[in-house]
């Protein structure tokens, strides 16, 4: 396995990946979109990982020079606990910490138990925090 930069050419198969393991029908969530937008600010945090050449994980990161924060993390269900997730985890914390980064966030949908306990096993922790939102557009 090989954790790399997102390039893309990786576009299709990201697209095809998020749409198997990623629910989110939000506009802000559609997956070319996400991509569009991830490209234009701190590309260097959109990380994918490669097993014999073709694309089997990704994991997204964002940094506001305060806080790093941890989204789109997927692995396409048959490399599942093969250790992929955990390692683009573990590559993109490093890469906020070389950036100063010392607080990293994530938000989990509270009904799904096997991903919080993915990120427990990796030193995440439920912080008693009210996640709030809004969304710009209509």
């Amino acid at each position: 396995m090989q954790i790399r930069p997102y390039q893309e050419s990786d576009e299709q198969t990201v697209i095809a990946l998020w749409n198997e393991s990623l629910s989110d029908p939000a506009p802000h969530n559609h997956p070319a979109t996400a991509i569009r937008k991830k490209l234009a600010v701190e590309r260097d945090l959109f990380l994918v990982a490669e097993v014999s050449g073709a694309v089997v994980g990704t994991v997204m990161g964002g940094y506001d020079g305060h806080r790093g924060w941890v989204y789109s993390v997927a692995v396409k269900p048959q490399f599942r606990e093969q250790g992929i997730g955990s390692a683009l985890i573990r590559c993109l914390e490093a890469t906020l910490f070389d950036l100063g980064c010392l607080k990293i966030n994530l938000q989990v949908r509270s009904s799904n138990a096997g991903v919080i306990a993915f990120y427990e096993k990796l030193g995440y922790g439920v912080e008693e925090r009210v996640s709030m939102g809004k969304r710009l557009y209509s």
